[in-house]
């Protein structure tokens, strides 16, 4: 029979089993934001590479480590691992990541690898079908191998870069070439302010303060991909970033809006108001969104003005 005191004991452990889960989610989440993937020692300064693999390796790179790291793919888990529950930050941060991913691998196989009437490269144009798979579908097929395709032709892409014939196309290095991939980007980080400041849902009802959690992991979700990204561009471009040093802090600048927001963390997301005493984690989060973005539309208007 229970106890009064059998039912304190039970509630308390059940707190404690529950707050214990949040936090080992919390101190999980901000280990797995960060990329494990060293640029510098993949690709050191000075070592030559071929225009094109430090971009696609970096893009692999990222789709991989959402696979394989954590408890992986989140978007398509069972109610409780899924984006609707207990365990939906990383899942709504990786639907963001898809989707950014999805628009970058685009750019990457329409415009920066293909020239006038050339072919697109067979690889990139498999590579992109597969990260549009369905994202949240659990299976026929499922998002996981799918993307899992998707990583192995990129790196089929690099090998084809460094293959004697070479069979893949190079990126191509003019920094014009850029406008379509920051006006992309642009795009995205629009959308990622709009739900940041947005205060009614499409049918317009409220959004609550259990919303805003979906709407900030989603939108850090697209900073995280820029952020890696353009490291890869820095790479990339080297050269063209030396004769421009104007273009050169713009990407500096961009890069250290787009770092914080990749990695903002806090343990519970708060929804105060402007006035208020509690903070607005949304809020928070847009300032570094739209400095990134704010300074993306200068790196395009940099770029028009003198193409290299």
């Amino acid at each position: 029979m229970l106890t009064r005191r059998n039912l304190i004991i039970a509630a308390v452990a059940i707190f404690v089993l529950w707050f214990g889960a949040i936090l080992a989610l919390h101190f999980g989440q901000i280990h797995h934001d960060r990329l494990p993937y060293d640029l510098s020692a993949e690709y050191p300064v000075g070592k030559p590479f071929k225009p094109g693999e430090v971009y696609a390796s970096m893009l692999a790179a990222i789709v991989d480590h959402e696979l394989h790291s954590g408890f992986g793919w989140r978007p398509n888990d069972l109610f409780f691992w899924g984006p609707h529950l207990m365990a939906d930050n990383n899942a709504n941060r990786q639907l963001g990541i898809i989707m950014a991913v999805r628009e970058t691998s685009r750019v990457f196989k329409d415009s920066l690898t293909k020239v006038s009437s050339n072919q697109f490269d067979n690889n990139l144009v498999i590579a992109d079908t597969d990260f549009r798979n369905d994202a949240t579908r659990w299976a026929l097929p499922s998002p996981e191998r799918k993307y899992e395709d998707g990583v192995v032709h990129l790196r089929m892409y690099v090998a084809g870069l460094r293959a004697n014939p070479q069979t893949s196309r190079e990126l191509n290095q003019r920094a014009v070439e850029l406008v379509r991939l920051f006006q992309i980007w642009t795009d995205l980080l629009g959308d990622a302010h709009s739900m940041l400041y947005r205060t009614v849902q499409d049918d317009g009802s409220p959004v609550h303060t259990w919303d805003c959690d979906d709407y900030f992991y989603h939108a850090q979700g697209y900073a995280h991909v820029m952020f890696y990204m353009m490291q890869a561009l820095q790479r990339e471009y080297a050269t063209t970033l030396a004769d421009d040093p104007v273009l050169k802090k713009l990407f500096d600048d961009t890069l250290e809006a787009l770092g914080q927001a990749a990695v903002m963390k806090p343990i519970v997301i708060l929804n105060g108001s402007p006035d208020g005493i509690f903070a607005n984690h949304r809020r928070n989060l847009d300032a570094y969104i739209s400095e990134a973005r704010q300074k993306m539309y200068s790196i395009r208007e940099e770029v028009e003005r003198s193409p290299l």
